[in-house]
């Protein structure tokens, strides 16, 4: 069997996102931004964006440019410490946040990838995280349901991929990389280098090609890594 090649425009993968749709975006700061998709989209001009990512950024940088441009209505994340500009944004009411724990987020994204409906946890139980929430007793404990994430595009990054679409990853850019090209129908990604099909050590694959939709090779490296690359 011939596998596809999944190789197009960064310019003609991301013109598939429409306005209102929700994105996953992956990194934890820089590391694993897939920041050439996000200046990408923010050309493309798509708007009222609900945006799903570990952090804000910071000013400048990654998914800021979109807060920027007025693109995004809604984020759910964990925090937004490093971008005073998003702060701003939340407080003034330009945009509505949901905070997540850290590990919450990325369970609820694993979850909608694996066709989980929720999660249990007893995180927040009794605080302001728990506001609106569900609460269910198993063996006599509290939980908070907490619903799974999908999306309808994600945007991942990756050192190497291969025309199929099969990812490796550096370092911490293994963090919500791996959960997002499993939680939406439609996954692009972008690549520092794109290898022959066979090339990469089928051992050193994290996302299998079959959950990716489009890869782009990067032209150069974003200007946003320029002090840090992973």
């Amino acid at each position: 069997m011939r596998l596809p090649d999944k190789r197009t425009s960064i310019e003609a993968a991301i013109a598939h996102i429409k306005d209102g749709a929700t994105v996953m975006v992956g990194g934890f700061g820089v590391p694993g931004t897939p920041m050439t998709l996000i200046r990408a989209l923010v050309a493309h001009g798509a708007r009222d964006l609900t945006l799903i990512k570990n952090d804000a950024n910071e000013p400048g940088m990654g998914i800021d440019h979109l807060l920027q441009a007025g693109q995004v209505r809604r984020l759910i994340t964990t925090h937004l410490g490093l971008n005073s500009h998003a702060i701003g944004l939340m407080n003034s009411g330009a945009i509505e946040v949901e905070f997540n724990a850290q590990g919450i987020l990325a369970e609820r994204i694993r979850a909608g990838g694996a066709g989980i409906g929720a999660i249990l946890s007893d995180i927040g139980i009794d605080t302001e995280l728990a506001r609106g929430k569900q609460v269910v007793e198993m063996h006599g404990t509290p939980y908070l349901v907490e619903p799974a994430l999908r999306a309808d595009v994600a945007l991942i990054h990756a050192d190497t991929a291969d025309p199929f679409g099969n990812l490796a990853y550096v370092a911490t850019a293994q963090n919500f990389n791996p959960l997002m090209a499993m939680a939406a129908p439609l996954v692009i990604a972008e690549a520092e280098r794109v290898v022959p099909l066979g090339a990469l050590d089928p051992n050193a694959v994290h996302t299998p090609g079959v959950f990716v939709d489009h890869v782009t090779e990067l032209p150069e490296i974003s200007e946003d890594y320029a002090v840090v690359r992973r």
